[in-house]
């Protein structure tokens, strides 16, 4: 859900980053929302999020990433996890074939879950292994055409593409939002008498989680 609130900031959105366990989830939402990376990572237990306000468009758009734990174990969070997103990055390691065999299966349990007009990227994380990697590029961009996805492949290490991957998907939901914006004044405008009211709803913010840089 992308909400409309305060002076702070023009606009909240959500995104969750999804994907199998060890591909770099928490690197890349730390290296993001804190410029951090941590070599001797551990796995995320449970869900975590962190925020970043920037601009988009002229607009100051608060970003909210949630970054959950990959196992099993914990899929019981998954419709909690989805709710209210409106944007998502995909994430696979470009070194583990078996990472990116899994994208299909976390594709599917995203749009079941979530919102049928969340933005969606798909992102080959650990480009600086490229001498171990065992996906090649065009295979993954084949799949995100195929799927209607963007696509960039990253380092959480190098700092390598992470900012590009969010104000790629931080845009694309921004201009949605506009779309159904314009799209509700014109309506509006249609009816005699009528005013603009946009009910992009309404949230009370929360302040980041603290936590160590050492998880993912």
């Amino acid at each position: 859900m992308a909400y409309k609130v305060d002076h702070e900031y023009d606009y909240l959105f959500k995104i969750v980053l999804i994907g199998d366990s060890g591909v770099g989830k928490s690197n890349i939402l730390s290296r993001f929302t804190r410029n951090e990376f941590c070599l001797e990572s551990k796995s995320t237990i449970g869900v975590e999020f962190a925020t970043r306000t920037l601009q988009v468009e002229g607009k100051t758009v608060k970003a909210q990433i949630w970054d959950t734990a990959g196992q099993e174990r914990y899929r019981a969070i998954t419709s909690a996890y989805y709710r209210g997103a409106v944007g998502a990055l995909l994430v696979y390691d470009i070194t583990k074939r078996q990472t990116f065999e899994n994208v299909t299966r976390w594709l599917r349990e995203l749009r079941d879950h979530a919102d049928s007009n969340i933005v969606i990227m798909l992102a080959g994380n650990k480009s600086d292994l490229n001498h171990l990697r065992s996906i090649p590029e065009l295979d993954a961009r084949g799949l995100a055409e195929k799927e209607g996805l963007s696509f960039l492949e990253t380092s959480a290490l190098e700092a390598y593409n992470v900012e590009k991957a969010f104000q790629t998907i931080l845009l694309d939901i921004y201009e949605i939002v506009s779309r159904k914006a314009l799209a509700a004044q014109e309506a509006a405008a249609a009816i005699p008498g009528q005013g603009t009211a946009i009910n992009v709803g309404e949230y009370v913010g929360n302040n980041n989680n603290k936590r160590p840089c050492c998880s993912n």
